[in-house]
């Protein structure tokens, strides 16, 4: 028994052009991220600076265009100052965030290096837990004045002649959390988020501010922290955060394909509170979103909680993800896709080892399930995000009333005459007949169609063994396109016109 889909696609009907930061991440300095991560000084497979060249191979793969750094609950409690100048000098402090030893070898310069070698630009984020505008300004200071200033010359002082030039800044992190350091009331972090994003644009006016949103929409104050936070800084910031994790505790495989639909609700409300914010303050100002913690997130909880504290980089929340974990992460990138209208910049959380498509050994790397949806999206989800229309039968679960069989988005690439389709079945026995309509173009050929699918849902890539397989049940003829796509399965097409 075959199920039907249909998707009609117009090249008329836009959401947006995609910002390349929607394919963003994140590198924390937690775990295993950094140290033995990242940064693994005497590895054979690390360069003269202690950067493992076969991590930065895969990050290359996965074509991700901006890392957000240092935290995470990290930042809540570090001074940038100690991860500068030579590294005898550093000190060894405490993390509190994640109970570890922070050696402070691995800092600032070292991080730009390793960004200019991935090919990635760099989403700073500040210290608003423990410390506040001065530390922020400075922090800019350092990075992006040219010379001739205190700060600006001790970077160069420090070994890089010119300035870093970064353009995207967090003001601080999930700061509505009782398990943050520094922790404040919306009004609080409001205020302090004001008025230190007017001193960091007092340094640099081209930079774009992140300020915080609910880190959970569980959280008892979401929703009025957004209101609060946005009466108090709406002026001087650009985005606002959302975070956001997924898990299958309970077994429950069709609920937990259907969580996309649960991130397509978070970000509407979210949305929803920008624009009444902007209406009441007669603005003419849009504040967009940054999603810039999301990924799936519960594999590793009960390990974590046996881990002896006070260690240097050791290894938390290193989630072996599986098969279905994979088929949810395409789903939430579509979900990203079609709210790129608004949802302009997006951080998988994280890159290397900590809750990451990227694992490392001391022989080499391996890569997760959840890599190769997150590859194929970032390479190919580039340019326009189409408003697709798409029909298909749903199912219900203990969570949502309907859930469609298919999930589904196309994007069009003008440059490169190329439209792409990303499509999930999320019919745990039934093929599904897909049917595509193209209203205002014909199809010159298939570049290219391929599927992930025929492995059982609790199946892990630590052998190396899952790849993505062609699919040959794909046809095109001038303005239409058929494919059959297999029970679970994660499915992109990539077409001429």
């Amino acid at each position: 028994m075959f199920l039907k889909g249909q998707v009609r696609i117009s090249t008329d009907l836009r959401i947006s052009n995609i910002d390349p930061r929607l394919y963003g991440s994140f590198i924390e300095h937690l775990g295993r991220a950094v140290y033995n991560g990242i940064y693994q000084p005497g590895n054979p497979n690390s360069d003269e600076s202690g950067l493992r060249k076969d991590v930065i191979d895969a990050v290359k793969q996965l074509n991700v265009p901006i890392v957000r750094y240092p935290g995470g609950n990290f930042v809540s409690g570090y001074n940038w100052e100690d991860g500068i100048g030579p590294k005898e000098d550093r000190p060894r402090r405490l993390d509190l965030a994640w109970r570890s030893l922070e050696t402070n070898q691995f800092g600032l310069h070292e991080f730009m290096e390793w960004a200019d070698k991935a090919n990635t630009e760099v989403n700073m984020a500040v210290n608003l837990g423990t410390r506040g505008v001065d530390a922020a300004r400075n922090l800019v200071e350092y990075t992006n004045f040219e010379k001739g200033t205190y700060w600006s010359d001790l970077r160069r002082k420090n070994g890089a002649e010119k300035p870093f030039n970064i353009k995207t800044w967090c003001l601080g992190n999930e700061m509505d959390g009782p398990w943050q350091i520094g922790a404040k009331t919306a009004y609080e972090y409001g205020r302090l988020a004001n008025e230190t994003a007017k001193a960091m644009k007092w340094v640099d006016d081209s930079i774009e501010l992140v300020a915080c949103g609910s880190s959970s929409m569980e959280n008892p104050t979401y929703g009025s922290w957004e209101e609060t936070v946005l009466d108090e800084a709406y002026d001087n910031v650009d985005y606002l955060s959302l975070h956001r994790y997924y898990g299958n505790p309970d077994n429950d495989l069709g609920n937990y394909l259907g969580e996309s639909l649960d991130l397509d609700d978070f970000i509407n409300s979210v949305v929803a509170i920008c624009d009444a914010v902007k209406a009441r303050k007669h603005s003419k100002k849009t504040i967009n979103l940054s999603m810039d913690e999301w990924n799936v997130w519960y594999h590793s909880n009960a390990d974590d909680k046996k881990i002896e504290p006070w260690q240097v980089a050791p290894p938390l929340l290193e989630d072996v993800y599986n098969f279905e974990d994979a088929l949810l992460v395409g789903c939430l990138l579509i979900t990203l896709l079609k709210h790129s209208d608004r949802v302009k910049i997006a951080c998988l959380a994280q890159l290397v080892n900590v809750i990451a498509p990227i694992m490392t050994t001391d022989d080499g790397v391996w890569l997760q399930t959840i890599f190769y949806p997150f590859m194929q999206v970032s390479k190919y989800g580039r340019g326009v995000a189409l408003d697709t229309r798409v029909q298909s039968s749903t199912y219900s679960s203990k969570k949502f009333d309907e859930i469609p069989y298919l999930e589904s988005i196309a994007t069009l690439n003008e440059d490169a005459h190329e439209i792409t389709i990303f499509a999930v079945n999320r019919s745990q026995k039934e093929a599904l007949d897909l049917d595509v309509q193209l209203e205002d173009l014909n199809v010159k050929g298939i570049i290219e169609a391929t599927q992930f699918c025929g492995y059982d849902i609790k199946a892990t890539n630590e052998d190396s063994k899952m790849k993505l397989a062609a699919n040959t049940n794909v046809s095109a003829d001038y303005n239409h396109v058929h494919a059959s796509l297999q029970p679970l399965s994660w499915n992109v097409i990539r077409l001429n016109y």
